[in-house]
């Protein structure tokens, strides 16, 4: 696209303020505001593919082939680190009441909840507000010259995209190896609070869980990128291991929950650890198979193919949240469902025929 990430970014960042903004309208009538929240929301939604799959896009424009991994996982990482953050920002800013039962809530404790919730509205509002001002002041398509011959070749249409992506075989494979398991584990971290409730762990400590293994999963995934940029090559090895790592830790926490059975601690310490060790490992993942999967269809457009696969993720964790109405009695079978997903998703990573189109290009072809 001649006007590369700006446009994109600007009606991306429009949305979200108008979002934001919807939300924090102050009306009475209680239905107008539903509406008003939910309408900010879907905007809020609409603005979710860019924040979720520009990274590999800004990383080929603007960077040369030995940091593109690296700024891949720095790109997409942050995106993660403020979901992480979010896990903390809601219980400190807005704590649970100490009596949870809402028919014993005070008016008291109703007014100061809905204080907080607003204010925490309004600062969201005030920061995107304050990122589209910025980005509207300066946010420059692309570098003055390529930094690559990537960065300057051309690329399919969107209809040729589509035909090479759904006949890709090695594409597809790889494709089900990221969205099965991080699907899953989108959804199982939703929920984290419910399977951890039979064995006593609060909703405060469910949250730490959560920001920590994304945080870890944040350093894992820059870390892995920059040995990625300094070692060409090795992003299937990488994956291999990673993979190997968060199915057993998968495994020691599902086994943890038959303690009866395996005799394996039930502790919070070993809860604690088991669960963010799955995090860090599945998170790091990330940036690795963005490079993968642009190398293995380049050179398809880098946003349709992270927006396939990122839709096919969504599509996975929406199927396990149907299945959660219909079992959300004993959640136990959440847990089951991640271990396996990571290790279907191992046998396909082994099975798969890497290949390094793009960066094959920049090497052996000069600018």
């Amino acid at each position: 696209m001649s006007d590369g990430l700006r446009v994109t970014v600007l009606l991306t960042l429009l949305c979200m303020v108008l979002g934001a903004g919807l939300r924090c309208i102050p009306v009475s009538d209680l239905a107008l505001r539903r509406r008003l929240i939910h309408g900010g929301q879907l905007l809020n939604g609409f603005a979710g593919p860019t924040a979720m799959n520009a990274a590999p896009f800004l990383s080929t424009t603007w960077f040369s082939p030995d940091e593109r991994a690296t700024a891949t996982a720095i790109a997409s990482m942050l995106n993660y680190l403020g979901g992480a953050c979010a896990f903390l920002i809601g219980p400190l800013i807005v704590p649970a009441p100490n009596n949870t039962s809402g028919s014993h809530l005070t008016e008291g404790h109703v007014a100061s909840i809905k204080d907080r919730i607003e204010a925490v509205m309004y600062t969201e509002f005030g920061v995107i507000a304050l990122l589209f001002a910025a980005v509207v002041a300066y946010f420059p398509a692309r570098p003055p010259v390529p930094p690559s011959v990537a960065a300057a070749g051309r690329r399919l249409s969107y209809r040729s995209s589509v035909w090479r992506l759904l006949s890709n075989v090695r594409f597809l494979m790889i494709v089900f190896a990221y969205a099965i398991p991080l699907g899953f584990y989108a959804g199982w971290s939703g929920v984290l609070d419910l399977i951890l409730t039979p064995i006593h762990i609060n909703q405060v400590d469910a949250g730490w869980i959560g920001f920590w293994s994304i945080v870890g999963g944040c350093f894992v995934g820059i870390a892995v990128g920059r040995f990625a940029d300094s070692v060409r090559g090795v992003l299937k090895p990488i994956l291999v291991l990673l993979f190997s790592a968060s199915t057993l830790s998968a495994t020691w926490f599902t086994l943890t929950f038959l303690s009866r059975v395996t005799h394996l601690p039930l502790t919070t310490a070993t809860i604690y650890t088991s669960c963010i060790l799955i995090g860090v490992f599945l998170n790091g993942t990330v940036p690795i198979f963005f490079e993968m999967f642009v190398e293995t269809v380049y050179p398809v457009p880098e946003g349709i193919t992270c927006g396939f696969v990122t839709f096919l993720s969504n599509i996975f964790t929406g199927l396990l949240l149907v299945f959660l109405t219909f079992y959300h009695i004993e959640l136990s079978w959440l847990n089951w469902c991640l271990t396996g997903s990571c290790f279907l998703s191992l046998l396909f990573i082994v099975c798969f025929r890497e290949s390094y189109d793009r960066l094959y290009l920049d090497v052996f072809i000069s600018v």
